[in-house]
């Protein structure tokens, strides 16, 4: 266009550029840039502005006028990259005076990326939950309510009639949020229903933003103004989680990324009593990209409290968050029983020794700790105040630490080590993408035999590292390995065993990820590719099966059906290395096969393993 160069000769320039940055990808991805470019140049055109107007449109705000003060005067401005024009004093207040800093704020952060948005089909929906489940970024919600409240529902609004016997005369709805979709098309993937008149549709379909984004816009404001169903009346299957409101939303992670919605689970199970732990790394940068943040509160202003702690010692961090939560806890039990006389033993009684395990039991207990502020107004005593500053702490806190594989398979091993020998009850999630995603696409010990990555330019060697059957071997430790892609129920009972469990737990999460060199709509294809070849088993090791006489290892996944080449073939990261060394490739293919099979036939021996003797699963406790 500028004819700084001529037209054949720059693009030759460009094209000799993509053959460089993407050659290691394969020719195809090399000729699909090739396309591109030539579709580019062959529908250029000149545009003739003689006589027209141009309207001048002002630039919208970073943030919406209903934004809290906080935001506009300090996030909206470091948002417009003008955060070294604040002054000191911008920060002096109530919210970040003491070093934390206000959560919930990636709501303000309307994006608008995305080109297609899903659209619900509400008439073929048979109201699974599924694609909300799958949701990188909470983009796309469940929720039913009843039917009055769609008097005042925009024209445009969709609901269909909730198909429950628990909650007759109620509504369902599906709404996707436009602006903070990315539309990576995962949840179209996830969505089992299709369109008999149509089998290229499903109850979920991508659509252009352009003509609808208005009326979407107006769609999702109405759905988030409608109530949340009350979470002690909720089941705990699938189906259930994702009418919980998240707790983590609209994060900067890459559109279709496979570490999000595991966390995002996490907040909706559990996100109102939540002390997190995270590791330095993707979940860490977008966990806490300030100046937004994506945890978020519930309607009561409940929500987690997280902390990004460094890559080595993000366990003992993690670990400092139990002890520290228990020893709170232990300090107002203590001040409950000597002020018993003046409080009453049957109030006493109630707050130390009332169950916490379901929905019901927390909310009973926040209402015995409301009454217990209310019987200690007026008393000025130093033991009165303390117990009343301590006195959340009788809630008992879920205590999680999150990181990658680069953290919890290398630099912090050491310490995730030490918390699998203390017992515990702390419970950890290892998002594992089998690569250093956040610092450059290094190998790890979480890298699989036969991988390309950098410092393993010819092919991985050595198999992973295999932290699950390291953490079993202390025989007190809950282990899991799961994927969202390819059993999404057993993600669900992994986590809900986990945090009951009352020791140290370790879920082993597959996350597929762009280092993988492919597009990530197809990502749980991919994972259940994996699953069916043997590259990523499925288990639940529990030791309070052990207890009972039974297997404490089960397998929840069959026998591998298809070869190992099938799903190496489909990733660049094992792909380009058969391009490259066509040799070496087949040798490590062929070791990469025999380690699945030589692994599946002991997992098999595992899940046949009758316990010796019981497990004691106390914290601290062993065979």
């Amino acid at each position: 266009i500028s004819g700084v160069l001529p037209s054949d000769e720059a693009i030759s320039h460009i094209k000799d550029a993509i053959k460089k940055t993407y050659s290691k990808k394969g020719d195809a991805v090399v000729q699909k840039n090739y396309e591109a470019v030539d579709a580019s140049v062959a529908n250029l055109h000149a545009v003739d502005t003689a006589g027209r107007k141009v309207e001048s449109k002002a630039r919208p705000g970073a943030v919406s006028d209903k934004a809290p003060d906080f935001v506009k005067r300090v996030t909206a401005v470091m948002m417009a990259n003008k955060g070294d024009s604040l002054p000191v004093s911008a920060f002096a207040n109530e919210m970040v005076v003491d070093g934390t800093w206000p959560t919930g704020t990636t709501q303000w952060e309307k994006r608008t990326l995305a080109q297609e948005i899903p659209v619900w089909d509400s008439s073929i929906c048979i109201q699974c939950n599924k694609c909300a489940f799958v949701c990188p970024h909470a983009a796309i919600r469940a929720k039913f309510y009843d039917a009055k409240e769609l008097d005042q529902a925009p024209a445009t609004f969709k609901s269909v009639d909730f198909r429950s016997k628990d909650n007759p005369g109620c509504k369902f709805t599906i709404q996707v949020a436009p602006d903070d979709c990315t539309g990576c098309g995962l949840c179209v993937a996830a969505c089992p229903s299709k369109n008999k008149a149509d089998p290229t549709k499903k109850a979920i379909n991508m659509t252009f933003l352009d003509p609808i984004l208005e009326d979407t816009r107006k769609d999702f404001d109405f759905f988030l103004g409608l109530p949340d169903p009350d979470p002690t009346k909720l089941g705990d299957e699938l189906k259930s989680t994702q009418f919980r409101r998240p707790l983590f939303e609209y994060s900067g992670a890459c559109a279709g990324c496979g570490e999000t919605p595991y966390i995002k689970l996490v907040t909706q199970l559990y996100g109102d009593r939540l002390l997190v732990a995270n590791a330095t790394g993707c979940s860490s940068i977008y966990g806490g990209n300030l100046p937004t943040t994506p945890y978020t509160v519930n309607k009561d202003g409940r929500g987690p409290a997280w902390s990004n702690s460094l890559f080595e010692d993000n366990a003992e961090y993690g670990l400092g968050l139990r002890l520290a939560a228990d020893r709170r806890a232990q300090s107002a039990q203590a001040l409950l029983l000597k002020l018993a006389p003046k409080l009453g033993d049957e109030r006493v009684k109630a707050l130390i020794d009332s169950p916490q395990a379901t929905d019901a039991d927390f909310a009973a207990q926040r209402e015995r700790v409301k009454d217990l502020r209310a019987a200690l107004k007026g008393d000025n005593t130093p033991e009165a105040k303390l117990l009343d500053a301590l006195a959340d702490d009788l809630v008992a806190r879920s205590v999680w630490i999150f990181g990658g594989d680069g953290w919890a398979y290398d630099i912090g091993f050491g310490g995730l080590d030490h918390i699998f020998a203390t017992g515990r009850n702390v419970n950890i999630l290892v998002l594992d993408t089998e690569v250093y995603s956040n610092t450059g696409g290094q190998m790890s010990k979480s890298t699989q035999l036969g991988a390309i990555a950098k410092f393993a330019s010819s092919g991985k060697s050595r198999p992973k590292k295999d932290l699950g059957q390291i953490a079993m071997g202390y025989g007190n430790v809950y282990v899991a390995s799961v994927s969202l892609g390819a059993k999404d129920s057993q993600v669900v009972q992994a986590i809900q065993e986990a945090e009951s469990y009352p020791g140290t737990s370790l879920i082993i999460a597959y996350s597929h990820c762009i280092s993988h060199g492919y597009n990530l709509a197809q990502g749980l294809e991919h994972q259940k590719m994996a699953v069916a070849t043997g590259y990523w088993p499925l288990y639940r090791y529990d030791p309070r099966r052990a207890e009972k006489g039974e297997a404490a290892f089960k397998l929840d996944c069959p026998a591998p059906k298809e070869a190992l080449s099938k799903y190496l073939e489909t990733e660049t990261r094992f792909a380009a290395l058969k391009r490259a060394n066509p040799d070496r490739a087949a040798l490590l293919d062929a070791d990469a096969q025999c380690f699945v099979n030589e692994r599946w036939h002991h997992y098999e021996q595992l899940s046949k393993q009758m316990p010796l003797c019981g497990v004691d699963t106390r914290q601290g406790g062993g065979v």
